[in-house]
């Protein structure tokens, strides 16, 4: 069956061109930030119009309402900002939400597995490209770390950790998408380990752990062998820097440590509306610790105690409700056939982005946020029925 709706029926050209675009934004999130912000902006407006045409109001799954309280709850730290100005402009990061009712609209029942087989796909691309970086293009060092095609090894990592966390799913839980996620995983987890990105890796392990548990507590067995694998054949360059891991000396380690304090002293003196969004870099300096290696850092390296200490203690309860029930809501799709694959790639999306969050804010990283987004939308929207086309143009279509 066709993935895009019949072009020739009189309500579906601006369905097809709505689900075209995005097809396209989530292709090019792994890929361009530029690209996938047009293609976003392409898509939301074809959503809207398709909203008007159809005479549809928006719908999105339940969590969707407490991403709206998280985002007037940044609102209000904006207006109560250190510095208004810096903070607003940050803040516009809170339109990225509407990623969730877009992707719950256009990307309906067996659409949903194709939005999922093409970040698998592009993820797998992007992984190729990394592995060629680091041994084609001397990508190996901590100064020049494998980042594919995102600005930052930070991202390129974060995406991959997200990309493992579905086609981990699919895998494990989807028989007919599970040759082509067999086939893409080496790629995905080479890539990411030669990212060199601690963070990223721990967010994997978590991932995967929280599929193989889901699936057979017994296949937790799996995780011990891969890591002795990797401390057998990998490189010196990543051996050492997992030792480092558990170094404290290690001046990363230590300066994380240094932040977490200068972030406890900003909630301590800015409980309730927290230093304002974007503000951690430019107070960090009056918080840092004695202890603190860098200077000055944009963030805490750690997503709850950004949000409280950037947002407030009050937004970092409503972002813990929000993650309550993207869970509460996976675990009961869990049980459904047809999105049980879906509901346990998002679920190990949540617990990747929350293990690596604790040592890096990647919540706060827009391709991230975007991609873990569609992540947990995914399992709602395949469980939506298409929308029928109206017989004579005039009739709503149904919302679902």
């Amino acid at each position: 069956m066709s993935v895009l709706p019949d072009a020739n029926d009189g309500a579906s050209k601006l369905e097809v061109a709505a689900l075209t675009s995005l097809l396209g934004f989530v292709a090019a999130i792994q890929i361009s930030i530029a690209a996938s912000g047009i293609l976003l902006t392409i898509a939301l407006g074809l959503w809207i119009a398709l909203l008007v045409a159809a005479r549809e109001r928006p719908s999105a799954p339940p969590f969707f309402g407490a991403l709206v309280a998280y985002a007037a709850m940044t609102m209000v730290s904006v207006a109560f900002s250190l510095d208004r100005g810096i903070s607003i402009v940050d803040s516009k990061e809170v339109l990225l939400f509407l990623v969730v009712p877009v992707v719950y609209r256009l990307a309906r029942g067996q659409r949903a597995q194709t939005v999922a087989t093409i970040i698998v796909t592009v993820g797998a691309a992007s992984a190729v490209f990394g592995v060629v970086q680091y041994g084609i293009l001397e990508y190996d060092v901590l100064g020049q770390r494998v980042r594919g095609t995102m600005g930052h090894y930070m991202t390129y990592s974060g995406l991959l950790v997200l990309v493992i966390a579905l086609a981990g799913g699919r895998l494990l839980f989807d028989k007919r998408e599970r040759i082509w996620s067999a086939l893409v995983m080496p790629a995905l987890l080479v890539a990411l380990a030669l990212t060199l990105t601690r963070s990223a890796w721990v967010g994997a392990c978590a991932a995967l752990g929280l599929l193989f548990l889901i699936k057979d507590l017994r296949l937790i067995a799996v995780l011990p062998v891969l890591a002795a694998l990797f401390i057998a054949f990998a490189p010196p360059q990543l051996t050492d820097r997992l030792y480092s891991t558990f170094d404290l000396q290690d001046p990363t380690n230590r300066d994380r440590v240094a932040m977490a304090r200068a972030g406890v002293r900003m909630i301590e003196d800015h409980p309730l509306t927290g230093v304002g969004p974007d503000m951690v870099k430019e107070v960090y300096p009056e918080y840092r610790d004695a202890s603190a290696v860098q200077e000055n850092n944009p963030h805490l390296h750690n997503v709850p105690l950004h949000i409280a200490a950037e947002r407030g203690v009050p937004a970092l309860l409503v972002w813990l409700g929000f993650l309550a029930l993207v869970v509460r809501d996976l675990i009961g799709r869990l049980k459904v056939p047809d999105t049980a694959a879906l509901a346990a790639a998002g679920l190990a999306a949540v617990a990747g982005m929350l293990a690596a969050g604790m040592f890096e804010y990647n919540f706060g990283d827009s391709e991230f946020l975007m991609l873990f987004l569609v992540l947990i939308t995914l399992p709602h929207a395949v469980a939506q029925k298409p929308v029928a086309a109206p017989d004579d143009g005039s009739s709503s279509a149904s919302s679902g």
